[in-house]
């Protein structure tokens, strides 16, 4: 291997053992999507159901019906 080459492999093995002992030291905080992940998840899929719900029981849509046979022409206005 060429001496550049396995310099820079040192390199970049020693910055992830370095990055890996950091991150391995240090206290986890929690941020908010530890906190509060879950409950917005569940909020957002309650609005969810909640709203297609009410639109797809209160709102007399008419799902797949064909015009073909219901729909008459008027007459032409001059």
């Amino acid at each position: 291997m060429f001496p550049v080459a396995r310099a820079a492999r040192s390199l970049v093995a020693r910055g992830i053992q370095h990055t890996a002992v950091r991150q391995a030291h240090r206290k986890h905080e929690p941020n908010f999507h530890d906190k509060y992940g879950t409950m917005v998840l569940l909020g957002g899929a309650t609005m969810f159901t909640a709203v297609w719900g009410y639109v797809l029981t209160q709102l007399n849509i008419e799902w797949g019906i064909s015009p073909v046979g219901r729909v008459t022409p008027r007459e032409w206005r001059e």
